[in-house]
């Protein structure tokens, strides 16, 4: 059959090797039921024993209806239930699942949808709202969650392993299961796909209010599971697709269509995947896809350094904050393999702690065992991002396998490279330095924004003050900038910059008429009260968990604005109920230097999510009043 039939041949049904099958229920392969129910739940069976009995795996979870036909289709139990995404018809009975003692493994990127939707039914925005992902459509309430699914990794759950491609369009977390089977490869695809060129929803792929970044994703996923050639896809909604290829070119036309339909000019998807890499010189690559931009330093001996892995191959930004809204993947990887004959990617360098710059980086550590090496600033940041309340921290931390000494050079394979503190954007921020292929390269991550493009305008410098921006920074990267003398400056989110004395003219003069502004704009600053754009006082760490019955111990870091010597005065406030060890903490700080004051609180009552700890603050006669606040979770 060709077109939108099914494809290719009768799926079992009825009587299978002298076995009567429930109403409802299909073989689509050996010992693999579909079973239908409020979606196609796929019961994988395991080896048999003796007695004709095994274990099995499901695909989705549906309502549970596939518990019923177990003894039917001689299955002892269903030892695992592994989920495509988290939509709430894929898994509404997922607690049965639970209570049957199946253990229930997610999308990485979904991990949250599970584990605690409560809490996105209490935060999720439902006035004004432009978010238009099908974020709602989870679980009502929490399931456990025994692990994540090991995305371009194979596993196996008892006799069954599955391989675990990201597919996402449906949501932006959704997986596609691929398992061998007599020597046929089969694809449970969730969503992805319902029928030749169809899917179940449009309205789904949705995911911002005027964007096509799930469409275009669509698109993107048909590609790279094409690539693994599946003999048939079994999908969420719909029929076993036999002419799997066909199916998910027509998918990928048509999606494209749409695509198309809503941007002023055709995206070549096809180049955008395949071609992702664009050659600065010979042995230095620009990923011109990827939210921020990653570089690729290219070694002879074939292994690749990485500048920056954020989020590779991306089609927009999605709305919302939460981890269901991030997407890292390696998708350009492949690219860099077959274009470039890179062999391995054997390090990662981050720039700064920022999302779009490192959420990849533990992805590649898992599936490539790429390194990833921190400057001695940035590392602890990594990992730990509940110590400070920094804006755009990646939500786990990330392991970090060489601490590079901040100032110093370091040598990879034949390259010698230089790590330059470069505070500004962020308080932890590097620039890298290093000559390839006779140019003097300096990566300087976000420290600009279209740095000194022509017709642009001039003022180029990116600073955010949550990011702990301090004044003089950026007067001290323009001068590092004029000691190195780069050719090239490599930014991360901008076209590469040829660097002349114009340019460093230009950022010194922006740097220093920034630090103008400050001066004529914050309140007492000629006067020797220098508060900063940061503020005198914070709390570390800005958020914990503990168990009930158990203390947490914060400390206050102080700076003394005042151009004398004063002494400091920090006093806890927390929730009705809570004490605390000290009901005041002092010390006395030089002109602005700093101190950290330490104190401890002793919960009480009924758990609390993200209770307030405050400090009430004076520095000499100057009364701040609750500047900083910390929030714990007791549990």
């Amino acid at each position: 059959m060709t077109g939108e039939e099914d494809q290719g041949q009768a799926w079992s049904t009825g009587t299978v090797r002298g076995r009567v099958l429930p109403d409802g229920v299909t073989e689509v392969a050996r010992d693999v039921y579909r079973v239908e129910d409020t979606v196609a739940v796929y019961l994988v069976v395991g080896d048999r024993a003796a007695d004709g009995t095994a274990d099995a795996v499901t695909v989705d979870f549906g309502s549970g209806r596939v518990l019923e036909h177990l003894e039917a289709l001689r299955v002892r139990r269903v030892t695992d239930v592994l989920m495509t995404h988290h939509h709430r018809d894929q898994g509404q009975g997922l607690p049965s699942a639970v209570e049957h003692g199946a253990r229930v493994h997610v999308p990485p990127v979904e991990v949250d949808l599970f584990t605690r939707p409560d809490e996105l039914w209490d935060e999720r925005n439902l006035d004004d709202d432009y978010d238009l992902r099908q974020d709602r459509f989870s679980l009502l309430e929490p399931v456990p969650v025994a692990d994540v699914l090991p995305e371009y990794r194979s596993a196996d759950y008892g006799t069954v392993r599955f391989r675990v491609l990201p597919t996402p369009g449906h949501t932006v977390g959704s997986v596609t299961l691929l398992h061998e089977r007599d020597g046929r490869r089969l694809a449970f695809t969730g969503d992805l796909v319902s029928a030749p060129g169809q899917v179940w929803s449009l309205a789904a792929t949705q995911w911002s209010y005027t964007g096509v970044e799930g469409p275009a994703m669509v698109v993107l996923s048909c590609m790279l599971l094409r690539d693994e050639a599946p003999d048939v896809l079994l999908p969420s909604h719909g029929l076993p697709m036999a002419e799997a290829d066909a199916a998910l070119r027509l998918l990928g036309a048509r999606m494209q269509e749409l695509v198309d339909s809503r941007r002023d000019h055709p995206w070549d998807l096809e180049s955008w995947l395949r071609r992702p890499w664009t050659p600065v010189s010979p042995h230095l690559l620009a990923n011109t896809t990827s939210l921020s931009c990653s570089y690729a330093l290219l070694s002879e001996n074939g292994e690749a350094l990485l500048v920056d892995y954020g989020y590779d191959v991306t089609t927009g930004v999605v709305p919302g904050t939460g981890r269901a809204t991030k997407r890292p993947w390696l998708a350009s990887l492949s690219a860099l393999r077959a274009q470039f004959g890179v062999t391995k990617v054997a390090v990662a360098l981050p720039t700064h702690h920022h999302d779009d710059h490192v959420a990849g980086m533990p992805l590649l550590r898992a599936v490539e065992g790429t390194e990833v090496w921190a400057p001695d600033t940035v590392a602890p940041v990594l990992a730990d991002p509940w110590r400070e309340d920094l804006p755009c921290q990646w939500f786990d931390p990330v392991p970090v396998d060489r601490v590079l000494p901040v100032g110093e050079p370091f040598t990879w394979n034949e390259y010698t490279i230089t790590v330059h503190d470069q505070p500004g954007h962020t308080l932890y921020h590097v620039a890298y330095e290093v000559e390839v292929d006779g140019v003097r390269v300096l990566f300087t991550g976000d420290q600009q924004e279209n740095a000194g493009v022509p017709g642009g305008r001039p003022e180029v410098l990116n600073h955010q003050y949550r990011n702990r921006f301090r004044q003089g920074d950026y007067v001290r990267s323009a001068a590092l900038y004029r000691r190195i003398a780069p050719d090239l400056l490599l930014s991360g989110h901008w076209a590469p910059r040829r660097v002349d004395e114009p340019f460093l003219d230009l950022l010194a003069a922006t740097a220093a008429a920034l630090d103008r502004r400050h001066e004529a704009l914050l309140h007492g600053v000629r006067d020797g009260f220098e508060p900063g754009p940061e503020g005198v006082a914070r709390i570390e760490p800005y958020r914990s968990r503990i168990p009930m019955g158990q203390t947490v111990d914060l400390r206050v870091v102080v700076r003394n604005p005042l151009p004398d010597r004063a002494p400091v005065s920090v006093r806890p406030v927390v929730p009705p109920g809570w004490t605390v060890d000290v009901q005041e903490v002092t010390a006395t700080v030089g002109a602005g230097e700093q101190c950290v004051l330490s104190f401890r609180v002793v919960p009480a009552g009924a758990p609390r999510r993200r209770a307030r700890v405050a400090v009430d603050v004076t520095i000499g006669a100057a009364r701040f009043g609750q500047l900083a606040d910390a929030v714990v979770t007791v549990v």
